[in-house]
């Protein structure tokens, strides 16, 4: 895995989305270039499936509240029932990648975590999401402070 490197990360801020508010429907949608590196983060309302390529290597994620807590849901697609095997190379992939995607996302919204500092602590739960359903998993990644790189405050 490379490291993260920030300045290798454009965020943008779709209408209705601000650096601190609103918490709930702030989704998170996260691709990059193959060719250049760049990471681009988009926050909106709605996940920015303009942005989302026929590769499907695209991190989404998202603020749930059940129970009286909150969870960062994160959703990743491995692939379709015609080859499985290629499900499970990009599982492999994902979870070798998945914490240089949550970094970037961490980072990339930090001013929203520097204002709510106790969503530092909530679990960030990984979905690999694989057709037929039953082929998909979920995992803990631990709290989204895990994700804190040095260079965020």
């Amino acid at each position: 895995m490379t490291p993260f490197n920030p300045d290798r990360l454009i965020v943008e801020f779709r209408p209705g989305m601000y650096p601190t508010q609103p918490q709930m429907n702030r989704k998170y949608t996260l691709t990059h270039s193959d060719e250049t590196g760049e990471l681009f983060l988009t926050l909106g309302p709605e996940y920015a499936f303009d942005k989302i390529t026929g590769k499907r290597d695209e991190v989404l994620a998202e603020w749930r509240y059940a129970g009286g807590l909150y969870r960062f849901e994160v959703y990743v697609y491995l692939g379709g029932p015609d080859n499985p095997a290629l499900a499970k190379k990009r599982y492999e992939i994902f979870k070798r990648e998945l914490p240089l995607a949550l970094e970037a996302i961490r980072y990339g919204d930090r001013i929203f975590f520097e204002a709510h500092p106790a969503l530092d602590n909530t679990e960030v739960m990984v979905h690999f999401q694989a057709d037929p359903p039953l082929a998909g998993r979920t995992e803990s990644f631990g709290p989204v402070k895990r994700f804190k790189t040095p260079v965020t405050s």
